[in-house]
């Protein structure tokens, strides 16, 4: 069986935080990383009575990024009852305008979709990562049947009837099943032996927290720009999240200005809609690239959010896709187990491989596609995208289907609802 080894430049002892350290070493499930996907999925197990185990060192509770929490992902949420904690914290996302900046000779008109007309409040919430993370892990500490072990994966070991883990501190877990929620570089996924896609874009995405002096409305604005999206997100009060996708010289060339100018510079490219601003906070850069894994479970591993799948910081589908693989992998194992089967076993692999194989194709390649469009200067392909949003402005049930299909594509609204049986 394929296994790997991560070399640890310090090593921590496991801290069992609930519950005590008198918890055994094997489990049903060991879940690997403590982003929102890890400690999603580790909480669902739990709750549906897995003797479950979360393997991470830390919780990072410093991360000042955001993320758009759409429809489908706060009912998952609110049905580990943690909602009532994160909504405080969020701003509604009920509009959602995309505006044309390119400037090209075919150009897109501006087209706004609004939640109401699909019966809802909001397409979802946005939230600060790190208050995302801090409500999580209180969850975490606080679930009677979840074990946290506050260590690193040093290897993992897939075996015939179970999977073996070494911790950096040397204590040995084994577990039925291990989930993979350990990024882009996953342990998990390499231990498993499933290999990947990779690409970059010749792109970088400068993201940041802005206060800003007119209302936001809870309106999210996309502008089209010819080097990428430059997205406004709402946040609580007279405060948006950005996303300013650019050539990769522009943007460390943004990044190394003083608040005050790159404020200014922000605002130009927003062409004020959003009154003054003010730069809250540090500011990240990150090089826009791509990872899809050729298969998401094998050899007793199932990968979820970004072990699987990583795109670009567009349409907010990243941790969203992330969470909807946490939901149909602990559906998939839950009913294996109600059936007798072994809930790490090829065929229940399987069919969380199949479940989950559409939705992945289809956002990665919806996003992928987004951005080219963008870059590219062939005027069929600008016209393309103009007649598309020309009608998606005009024709109602169009609309409506674009709308439905950027919160929740059809296959996952069809899936078992994992959140029916939680808590």
């Amino acid at each position: 069986m394929p296994h790997c080894q991560r070399q640890q430049e310090t090593s921590h002892g496991p801290k069992t935080m609930s519950p005590a350290s008198s918890a055994p070493t094997r489990f049903d499930v060991a879940v690997i990383g403590a982003g929102p996907a890890g400690m999603t999925a580790a909480l669902l197990f739990a709750r549906r009575g897995f003797a479950t185990a979360l393997v991470a060192p830390q919780v990072n509770l410093q991360d000042a990024r955001t993320t758009a929490l759409l429809e489908a992902s706060v009912r998952l949420l609110r049905s580990l009852d943690l909602w009532d904690a994160l909504e405080p914290r969020s701003a509604p996302l009920a509009h959602m305008r995309l505006i044309d900046d390119t400037g090209r000779l075919i150009r897109a008109p501006e087209v706004t979709f609004d939640a109401a007309e699909l019966g809802l409040e909001a397409f979802g919430y946005n939230i600060l990562n790190r208050d995302l993370n801090a409500v999580l892990m209180a969850a975490v500490e606080a679930e009677s049947g979840l074990t946290w072990l506050q260590d690193t994966a040093a290897s993992v070991r897939p075996g015939a009837d179970r999977v073996d883990l070494s911790l950096a501190s040397g204590t040995a877990v084994a577990a039925r099943l291990v989930v993979g929620a350990d990024g882009r570089e996953s342990l998990v996924r390499e231990a498993a032996g499933i290999a990947t896609r990779r690409w970059t874009y010749p792109q970088k995405a400068l993201v940041l927290n802005l206060d800003h002096s007119r209302p936001h409305s809870t309106i999210s604005t996309e502008f089209h720009t010819p080097t990428g999206p430059f997205t406004l997100v709402p946040l609580p009060g007279c405060m948006s999240s950005l996303v300013c996708v650019v050539e990769p010289e522009t943007a460390d060339r943004l990044a190394a200005l003083d608040d005050a100018a790159l404020a200014r510079e922000l605002e130009r490219r927003a062409h004020s809609i959003l009154g003054a601003f003010t730069i809250a906070g540090t500011r990240q850069l990150y090089p826009l690239s791509g990872l899809v894994a050729t298969s998401v479970a094998s050899a007793r591993c199932a990968l979820v959010g970004e072990a699987a799948h990583v795109f670009p910081p567009i349409g907010a589908q990243g941790l969203n896709l992330g969470l909807r693989d946490v939901a149909d992998l602990v559906e998939t194992v839950d009913r294996a187990r109600r059936r007798g089967e072994d809930i790490g076993g090829a065929a229940v692999l399987a069919r969380y491989e199949a479940t989950r194989r559409s939705d992945i194709a289809s956002r990665t390649a919806a996003v992928d596609l987004l951005n080219r469009s963008l870059l590219s200067g062939f005027l069929p392909v600008q016209a393309l995208r103009s007649v598309g949003l020309y009608l998606a402005g005009r024709i109602g049930p169009l609309r409506r289907l674009l709308m439905r299909e950027g919160i929740t594509p059809r296959a996952a609204r069809l899936a078992p609802p994992v959140w029916r049986a939680a808590g």
